[in-house]
């Protein structure tokens, strides 16, 4: 099913604005900033979910991607203390956490299924030494060989590489060594130096974060890309966010999928100051992200910040993938979200049954595991 086409794209818009749109997208031309404008802008919410979808189906036909997984959040002690964060803690604070590698090993063990994904990411915790950080992926490598390892944000390898005066490429060579396989794609916030002063001051450049991805496709470790949006950023710096991305998986082709991700704000500095956008913006940026991020194969709705319904018409505006089991999410729901905490197999499978879709069981660099027809 895969890379089936949908068939022609008939549907008309009643937007004028989406028009030059459609048109390229049924002549397969790239889309440029006033192309992005117009669907960020448009109220054809139909249209835009419909053109979408038939974009989608061109790379992927009627499957929909899910992966039997586990997050693991070593530790909740961080140097840097983002206005969007509501998980780091002080290292002195009662609720600080970090947990040794035994425990992440017994945390794993714990899952009662054959998992095809680990997916680790931390705060930036001063006292973890390099060795804690090899030694957790070659144990894991040990116990679950078959387990892809999705590990450490470019932010944390950021951290690493000046934490233990190493250059970012020997860290991560060290850590392909010790069985990284992918990463994922948080850190990026938005590629906008301006906004990464005011609400991420102390975490790296956006030059920076794009610079640690090259490296990691140069050394044959596929990422992720995401983007937090719902804050303080402007359509502006949500286009320029995807071209920077665009333009690095021309260079590469190293990014796997792209991540929109939902600010959540409670428990957070911006709490009280921002809003949380609404479904149709949501959906808006998940067909933007499809239809504007031509050269990335898969574009995911992380139902862990949009709510299960959401994500399921999500399928509907682009999105091919829903991410996974999860096990236990911190990170989210420590800002409020509402979501639970895992997923069964069976409730993903359902999930993209019932919205018309072919569920596909994947390991986290997209090899199918299973078609459930």
């Amino acid at each position: 099913m895969k890379g089936q086409s949908s068939g022609d794209f008939s549907i008309h818009a009643v937007d004028p604005s989406l028009q030059t749109v459609a048109e390229k997208v049924r002549q397969g031309l790239r889309l440029d900033a006033r192309d992005a404008h117009a669907i960020l802008g448009s109220r054809d919410i139909h249209f835009l979910g419909a053109l979408a979808d038939y974009k989608k189906q061109q790379l992927n036909g009627r499957l929909v991607y899910f992966t039997v997984n586990k997050q693991i959040n070593y530790t909740n002690v961080c140097s840097v203390h983002c206005q969007v964060c509501a998980y780091a803690k002080s290292k002195h604070a009662p609720d600080a956490v970090t947990m040794s590698v035994e425990e992440i090993i017994a945390e794993l063990s714990r899952s009662g299924q054959e998992l095809d994904e680990v997916h680790i990411v931390g705060g930036l915790n001063p006292d973890l030494n390099y060795e804690y950080y090899r030694s957790m992926l070659r144990e894991i490598r040990t116990r679950f060989p078959s387990i892809t390892i999705k590990a450490f944000t470019a932010t944390e390898i950021n951290y690493f590489a000046k934490l233990y005066g190493r250059e970012v490429r020997d860290v991560l060579a060290g850590f392909v060594e010790a069985g990284l396989n992918t990463m994922p794609g948080g850190g990026a916030e938005l590629l906008s130096d301006t906004i990464r002063a005011r609400l991420f001051r102390g975490k790296e450049s956006k030059d920076a974060w794009i610079t640690t991805h090259r490296i990691a496709h140069s050394l044959g470790i596929k990422t992720n890309a995401t983007m937090l949006y719902g804050h303080i950023e402007t359509d502006d710096d949500i286009i320029d966010h995807l071209e920077q991305l665009r333009s690095l998986q021309d260079e590469t082709h190293g990014f796997l999928t792209f991540v929109p991700l939902t600010f959540h704000p409670v428990h957070t500095p911006l709490e009280n100051t921002v809003t949380t956008p609404s479904g149709l913006r949501k959906l808006k940026m998940i067909a933007l992200a499809r239809l504007y991020l031509d050269n990335f194969p898969h574009i995911k709705a992380y139902w862990v910040m949009l709510s299960e319904g959401i994500t399921q018409v999500a399928l509907h505006f682009g999105a091919d993938d829903i991410d996974g089991t999860i096990g236990q999410e911190r990170v989210t729901h420590a800002a409020g979200a509402s979501t639970p905490a895992g997923l069964t197999i069976s409730k993903m499978i359902s999930m993209i049954r019932d919205a018309g879709y072919v569920p596909a069981q994947r390991n986290g660099e997209y090899k199918v595991i299973k078609i459930y027809q």
